[in-house]
């Protein structure tokens, strides 16, 4: 029976050290191979967090590598050219992301959200800049993602 493990893994960076090698030793698989076929998998997102899993077969030691998209906040970050989000996203503003941007990131992210609309995929990628201290085109993401409700920004979220 496969099993599978999963792991958040720095793009293009995984390691033999926790959280794989711990999970992937007792199953006796060649950690290296695994990591070696991580790291190829993840390169794209080098300095991001990357959900992975590693489907493996025990018997025959076979395995198989499915690589998700890394979170919001770090596509995010990744956009902004940012450490991290602000400790105090009501006070402290950490950067401003434009739509255009928020429109990007919603696309990557597309597959993973239940968004029916990529007007409803950037309204979410706007929730997660609220929480980060992040504003949209010079204003409050809350403001803007309120703007986008009204339809002032339809002509940018055409599909």
């Amino acid at each position: 029976m496969k099993q599978t493990i999963s792991a958040l893994v720095d793009g293009g960076k995984a390691s033999a050290g926790p959280p794989l090698g711990p999970a992937l030793g007792p199953i006796g698989i060649n950690i290296g191979a695994v990591v070696g076929a991580i790291n190829e998998k993840t390169k794209a997102f080098v300095g991001m967090k990357v959900p992975v899993k590693v489907i493996v077969d025990p018997a025959t030691k076979e395995f198989e590598i499915s690589v998700g998209t890394p979170p919001t906040s770090a596509l995010i970050k990744k956009e902004l050219n940012i450490e991290s989000g602000s400790g105090e996203p009501k006070t402290k503003i950490v950067g401003d992301l434009s739509l255009e941007g928020a429109v990007k990131v919603a696309q990557m992210k597309r597959d993973g959200m239940l968004a029916a609309s990529l007007k409803a995929a950037v309204k979410e990628v706007l929730g997660v800049c609220v929480s980060m201290g992040v504003t949209v085109g010079g204003k409050p993401a809350k403001e803007f993602q309120a703007e986008i409700a009204q339809g002032l920004h339809d002509s940018a979220l055409k599909e």
